[in-house]
């Protein structure tokens, strides 16, 4: 194939993929069937991308093209998640100087009334007005920022908070292919990230913050190679603070030699966590704020695998769903998991850590009740530094779990779930239970 039609064919996936999108950003997520059809495309779009892209590829072409695919959605409202709104709404909440933990949106309206200027279009398009919030302090921050920007208007919030996505997108680009460098992996790699339909619809699209909590945690790994531990723990703490979540990579650091004995590390670390989350005392809201994680924790199941699994066990043997109990098995047995995982793993070598993380995200989410797609996304980013395939499948099946919201009530279906999960087995396997792994596609 000459130089001349691999370009041609090149430009053209890579249009085939922003019309895809371009698409995909008007099809609302009832229309199962069309999104579907769309994400498929627009993911054969990303793949020929990275088949026909060579050895060497172009930082600065690379980063214009991936902005330009983010730019395709710019323009929307988000249409397969009404997150937006309530981060909208605890920003304005903050912009008028209301403490957003206080009160539910409902307690809000019953106080102010209609025509508070948080009413009609906010409180109208929330997802869960009878819940206290559940984002952290720091993540409240950006939703201030976006409030700022919105100034009232919904369609200006929307790309408020987009501008501070896109900007965290740029930063983990950049980090990505640092760090693809540093662990001397090809740089075409980062098409897993940079091009993924998914995250471009998850981040820039439905305006998730999962993707600056990869920023941050990126940028641990990055001070880390160069021996800054204290610097690491600051970007650590940060993305704690962003997600909580990321905590869950504790027992990593601790016992991994390189980190064990590091005063600046935990000292950085605690500090910015301390800072993070001491406006929920200030404030005296961290009862409000922990009721919403218990709840969050032991009422809602969505797109789980494991849990399901032995919820239908508990039917058989109770009569009835099993959740409460269910959940605290689930989180003991995370916790064995991950200490178990961390200390077999605790002389990995550097270029081992994001396996390592990678393993955690992995056991967390197999074990959970609720697993929304965009959670995936930091896991994704990390397996980028791993060439691993489990990821990056779960990044396609991640859409079947949309076909609930086909239905009104929402209501997932067995086949969905087998499919998803399916793709899921079929990763783990490449990945951990053959016994010789080959970098088939470059992963």
């Amino acid at each position: 194939m000459s130089d001349r039609v691999k370009t041609v064919i090149k430009v053209a996936s890579v249009l085939f993929l922003a019309v895809a999108l371009l698409l995909l950003a008007q099809v609302p997520r009832e229309n199962f069937g069309l999104t579907l059809f769309l994400f498929t495309l627009a993911f054969w779009g990303m793949l020929g991308s990275y088949l026909l892209a060579g050895d060497q590829v172009s930082f600065k072409r690379l980063l214009l093209l991936g902005l330009i695919l983010r730019g395709c959605l710019f323009l929307f409202e988000p249409n397969w998640s009404e997150d937006g709104v309530r981060f909208l709404w605890d920003g304005e909440l903050l912009r008028q100087g209301q403490n957003p933990y206080l009160l539910t949106p409902t307690q809000v309206q019953e106080q102010q009334g209609e025509g508070s200027g948080l009413s009609d279009p906010l409180f109208g398009a929330l997802n869960s007005p009878n819940y206290f919030s559940v984002y952290p302090p720091l993540n409240q921050v950006l939703f201030w920022l976006g409030a700022l920007g919105a100034q009232g208007n919904l369609e200006q919030g929307y790309l408020a908070l987009r501008c501070i996505l896109l900007l965290g997108e740029i930063g983990v680009f950049c980090l990505l292919w640092g760090l693809l460098a540093r662990f001397e992996l090809p740089k075409k790699q980062i098409l897993w990230y940079w091009f993924n339909p998914f995250v471009i619809l998850e981040v820039v699209g439905n305006l998730h913050f999962e993707g600056l909590v990869l920023l941050f945690l990126l940028a641990s790994l990055g001070s880390l190679t160069r021996q800054k531990l204290g610097l690491s723990g600051i970007f650590w703490g940060l993305a704690v603070g962003m997600k909580l979540l990321p905590f869950l990579l504790a027992p990593a650091f601790f016992f991994w030699k390189g980190v064990r004995t590091s005063l600046q590390f935990w000292g950085m670390a605690a500090l910015v966590l301390v800072l993070a989350f001491l406006p929920l005392v200030y404030w005296n809201s961290w009862q409000n704020f922990l009721q919403s994680l218990q709840l969050y924790q032991g009422k809602f199941e969505f797109n789980a695998s494991i849990y399901y699994l032995f919820r239908a066990v508990g039917y058989e043997l109770a009569g009835y769903n099993t959740i409460w109990y269910l959940t605290k098995v689930g989180m003991v047995c995370t916790l064995l998991g991950v200490l178990w995982l961390t200390w077999k793993r605790s002389n990995a070598s550097l270029f081992e850590i994001p396996s390592v993380w990678v393993q955690l995200y992995l056991l967390y989410f197999l074990l959970q009740p609720v697993v929304h797609p965009w959670y995936l996304l930091t896991g994704l980013g990390l397996s980028i530094l791993t060439r691993q395939w489990t990821f990056l499948l779960w990044s396609f099946g991640a859409i079947f779990s949309y076909q609930a919201y086909s239905q009104n009530p929402v209501q997932e279906q067995t086949l969905f779930l087998v499919l998803e999960y399916g793709l899921v087995l079929v990763g783990l396997y490449l990945d951990y239970f053959r016994k010789q792994r080959t970098a088939t596609l470059g992963l």
